[in-house]
């Protein structure tokens, strides 16, 4: 039940970002990024695209009552498989075979990691001071990586702000799990605890990270290194932070990592094929292309 849900999640975020990305193209916002959602909820795309993120974010949350965070954010990466032909027909942005094929491996490789893997144990919730200990690395990781998302060429700045994006999606994820958790003692008691607010505070601010990166127009760098990092970051949190475990025999151990390999060569090819972002966006969209 958690995988099939998460394949949802994945496919719900995979159109929601496209959507948003369209909405960026057609009249690119201005001003400070503290601002930007709200510039952005005055455009109908906009705000369906935030509606099925919204869906999406059921399933994953959903997902993550019935599974573990270190299996659940893994298969979001299907939304790059997913991301590809939505962004083609949506936003005019071309497909290439040697696409297909990374998503492909992306798929294969992370199928891969949660055979060998297969993570166990672990808990809904932590400490406090946990919380703040991890909270404050990943701030630590994404203020650089958000500086280095203002100069340079689209492609590399949809990178470094999707790298950032990809971290906060995971700490969101881990207080969401911890939210979930809560509701077995009754709704309203959500209210009471610092995760729900918590929660609230890291969404707004990865979204931002995220309309940022879509902004650049260079969709496949940004679902790409956002989807890379979102997992790389949730095992690391699963087994730091929620103490979730994964079999480590020296076996098990290589072939994991050859699994991650595989998976970061079909994210680099990924984020490396779509040099020049796509220049214009018709009304009705364009036609996927394939070459």
């Amino acid at each position: 039940m958690d995988i099939a849900l998460a394949l949802a999640a994945a496919l719900l975020f995979a159109l929601g970002t496209v959507l948003q990305q369209r909405a960026g193209l057609e009249e690119p916002a201005s001003g400070p990024s503290s601002g930007l959602l709200i510039q952005m909820a005055r455009r109908p795309v906009w705000l369906a695209g935030v509606g099925a993120d919204a869906l999406g974010f059921g399933c994953q949350a959903a997902a993550l009552g019935f599974g573990r965070l270190a299996v659940v954010q893994p298969l979001l990466v299907a939304s790059v498989v997913f991301a590809l032909p939505l962004g083609a027909r949506l936003t005019g942005q071309r497909v290439r075979r040697i696409d297909i094929g990374a998503a492909l491996l992306v798929t294969a490789a992370l199928v891969a990691f949660l055979t060998i893997a297969n993570p166990s144990g672990g808990r809904a919730d932590a400490p406090l001071g946990e919380w703040l200990v991890a909270g404050a690395a990943c701030v630590a990781a994404c203020v650089p990586l958000f500086l280095l998302g203002q100069r340079g060429p689209a492609p590399r700045r949809a990178a470094f702000l999707g790298v950032a994006t990809g971290v906060l999606f995971a700490l969101s994820a881990a207080l969401t799990k911890a939210v979930v958790d809560q509701l077995d003692d009754g709704v309203l008691t959500i209210f009471t605890t610092w995760h729900l607010y918590a929660l609230a505070v890291v969404g707004y601010a990865s979204m931002t990270l995220n309309q940022l990166a879509l902004n650049t127009g260079a969709l496949a760098p940004a679902v790409a290194t956002s989807m890379a990092f979102d997992p790389i970051t949730s095992v690391v949190l699963g087994v730091t932070l929620l103490q979730e475990t994964l079999d480590a025999g020296i076996g098990d151990i290589l072939a994991t990592l050859a699994a991650l390999g595989a998976a970061g060569v079909g994210m680099a090819i990924l984020s490396r094929q779509q040099s020049q972002p796509p220049q214009s966006v018709q009304a009705g969209g364009s036609a996927p292309a394939v070459t």
